[in-house]
């Protein structure tokens, strides 16, 4: 018979300490780091250029969820945004991971798609995971624009990218961190479905 550990918090304390928590890391989240890497959708709109989102497990999941309401949510036919994320064709990610190593499943794509002035957003709560940093290697080669979203410390992410909207959370908290990158891309193409026509 499985044995649960008792938390040492009733379920109501801890749900009820979860969300104050959130909202305060919530409030420290720059409005000004917001506001660029929004300024960085419009730009691509008249540039015409595309967004690609990368990411691993949870943050693949929100790259995914990122594109879908930037491209599709955002209901502007006359100024699309052109996004596409670099996580979902598993056919691509795994022949690269097999024959050149799980570390390049992103640069190797961006090494054919990619074009100057396109933007990359890279997202990783801990700012460290070499695929991500690979690929933005490669995007700054190729004078793409680069942006981390990222949690913890910020990790190298934070350091390589043009800029990026951190979110300061205890290092291991990934709960915390993929909640409010969520929050992110709901503000995000909120604000762009209220301003595009």
């Amino acid at each position: 018979m499985m044995k649960i550990k008792k938390s040492k918090y009733p379920i109501e304390v801890f749900s009820t300490t979860y969300k104050k928590d959130l909202i305060n890391i919530i409030n420290k989240v720059s409005d000004k780091e917001v506001e660029s890497f929004i300024d960085t959708l419009l730009k691509s709109i008249e540039q015409k250029s595309i967004v690609y989102f990368i990411g691993n497990g949870g943050s693949a999941s929100t790259a995914s969820h990122f594109v879908n309401d930037l491209s599709i949510g955002v209901r502007s036919l006359e100024n699309p945004i052109s996004a596409i994320s670099l996580c979902d064709n598993q056919a691509v990610i795994t022949a690269i991971a097999n024959d050149y190593g799980y570390e390049y499943i992103f640069s190797k794509q961006l090494d054919v798609l990619l074009k100057e002035n396109d933007v990359v957003v890279a997202i990783s709560a801990s700012g460290n995971s070499l695929n991500l940093l690979k690929a933005i290697e490669v995007a700054k080669e190729k004078q793409a624009i680069t942006v981390g979203i990222t949690a913890f410390d910020g990790g190298k992410l934070k350091q390589m990218t043009d800029f990026s909207i951190h979110i300061p959370t205890e290092k291991g908290d990934y709960g915390h961190a993929e909640d409010v990158h969520m929050m992110l891309d709901h503000l995000v193409s909120s604000y762009l479905n209220s301003t595009l026509i």
